[in-house]
């Protein structure tokens, strides 16, 4: 997949830095969510959930397929619901944010989503305390061959911080 960046926009006018959180249903995405809070706070800029909704490896019929879309979208809509609801619980109401799913592979997706939007200017990932690795984004983007060619910084929030040390560092 070859994909074309476009010059980074966000901090011309008419434009706004976000920052972009992959969301899923893991731990690490809610200290992820809260460094991106804490960065807008104290820097501007709003906050992109992206949800991706990958291909399951077997699709016999396509009214399975649709199925599983409409699944999925309304499981991201709920984690998006859940995640703002978060973000209010600590303070964080005003916080623009905005919401996108799409489907596809989760790394392409990521790749396409900074490639079109020219206000994506950083990744803020979260790592898990998991003994087996810091979880398979964080692997294969912030530490993995795609690092030193990555478009945009990566941000990766270390699974253990608690929320006070997470806001002290933002």
């Amino acid at each position: 997949m070859t994909v074309e960046f476009k010059k980074r926009r966000a901090f011309e006018p008419g434009h706004a830095r976000k920052f972009l959180l992959v969301i899923d249903e893991s731990p690490e995405v809610e200290r992820a969510l809260y460094y991106a809070a804490a960065r807008v706070v104290r820097s501007s800029g709003m906050i992109t959930m992206l949800y991706v909704i990958e291909p399951q490896e077997f699709q016999h019929w396509a009214g399975v397929r649709q199925v599983q879309i409409e699944e999925e979208t309304q499981k991201a809509r709920a984690l998006f619901r859940l995640l703002r609801r978060k973000l209010h619980q600590v303070g964080f109401e005003n916080i623009p944010v905005e919401e996108l799913v799409r489907e596809g592979l989760k790394g392409e997706e990521i790749m396409k989503t900074i490639a079109e939007d020219e206000d994506v200017s950083i990744l803020v990932l979260g790592a898990s305390t998991d003994p087996k690795g810091p979880g398979p984004l964080v692997s294969t983007i912030a530490s993995g061959t795609a690092a030193g060619a990555f478009p945009i910084p990566i941000t990766v929030v270390p699974g253990n911080l608690a929320f006070d040390d997470i806001i002290a560092l933002a």
